[in-house]
């Protein structure tokens, strides 16, 4: 690997990654319109030679093509994550999902980039029968747009790499934890402690069960399966997560406990938070294992990590709770 564009790259596992590839002597460009990534994450990458930043919306043809140019493999990450908020703009998944993975798919086929690295999700799976569930676990019904449109992303991508023989890297991602943590339910819960110390606001009964990832053991598991395939055309899928899990409840203790807090707990009732929250995930992990990977941090020192990061760190707290339903740059043809 000598070159890599990062959609996304100024976001909480991209830049991150983009930090451990410029390490490794890896040339980095860094994709990203700041719609929820941030220039304070890339501000020391950018300081050092061999990084480069290109401003600009994923939907943009000619800045994917000016990223990509001499690139050998493309870190496709950026994504509307939203997943609880989906519904009320539909056309953001879609748009921002599966016509963006299109649109990089096609610079890099102009540009001759034959490696791509995938950020998909355990969502995809829906509400699954087996656990933990494993990456030929039969397909349900899907709950989230979000998880519809990275499963569409998945179909794409595989179609490219068999019809013009790229290398398709697939992770389908757990939750992650870690520095730069800045969407998710520990953010969340932590503005709400700041705001009402003595009372917590929870959807769902806390009893819902989730598997979540430390984000250095997540790039380290994305860089062994990128170099492990590299150049060799197909597609290859990996469940990233750990065998732990961890409830709602549990996680709250954890927080609580360290912010040395004690709120009154409210349940909005329900085995599910929103239309689409799964009430467990856990996925199985073997195939990545049997690379030689390992996770190094426990799910609960993931929650402890973050949440020191976000009392080190409050403006990430403050960043609002929207969802931006802007409409999309739209380039010339």
């Amino acid at each position: 690997m000598r070159k890599a564009c990062i959609t996304g790259g100024a976001g909480f596992i991209g830049s991150t990654l983009a930090d451990a590839l410029q390490r490794q002597g890896v040339e980095v460009v860094v994709l990203d319109d700041f719609r929820t990534g941030h220039p304070q994450f890339i501000e020391e990458l950018l300081s050092r030679p061999g990084a480069h930043l290109v401003q600009a919306d994923v939907l943009d043809d000619t800045a994917l093509q000016r990223a990509m140019t001499g690139c050998d493999w493309v870190f496709h990450l950026q994504a509307n994550a939203d997943v609880r908020h989906g519904l009320e703009h539909p056309l953001l998944d879609l748009e921002q999902n599966t016509i963006a993975t299109s649109r990089v798919l096609e610079a890099m086929r102009t540009c001759e980039v034959r490696n791509i690295l995938f950020s998909s999700t355990g969502s995809v799976y829906g509400e699954p029968e087996v656990f933990p569930t494993p990456e030929d676990a039969p397909f349900p019904v899907q709950t989230s747009l979000y998880g519809a449109s990275k499963l569409a992303c998945e179909g794409l991508i595989a179609a490219y790499a068999v019809g013009f023989e790229l290398t398709a890297v697939i992770c389908r991602f757990v939750s992650i934890l870690g520095e730069r943590y800045t969407h998710g339910h520990v953010v969340d819960f932590f503005r709400a402690l700041r705001q009402d110390p003595t009372r917590l606001r929870v959807l769902g009964d806390g009893k819902q069960t989730k598997s979540y990832l430390y984000v250095q053991d997540c790039i380290k598991a994305m860089l062994m399966a990128a170099q492990h395939h590299e150049g060799m055309p197909g597609a290859r899928i990996y469940n990233l997560g750990t065998e732990q899990t961890l409830t709602v409840d549990q996680s709250i203790e954890i927080i609580t406990d360290r912010l040395g807090i004690a709120p009154i707990v409210e349940y909005s009732g329900g085995q599910r938070g929103w239309v689409g929250d799964s009430p467990l995930i856990q996925l199985d992990t073997a195939r990545v294992r049997g690379l030689g990977w390992r996770p190094q941090v426990t799910i609960k020192d993931a929650v402890v990590r973050t949440l020191d990061w976000l009392v080190d760190n409050e403006w990430a707290s403050k960043i609002p709770k929207t969802t931006d339903a802007r409409p999309s740059h739209r380039p010339s043809v």
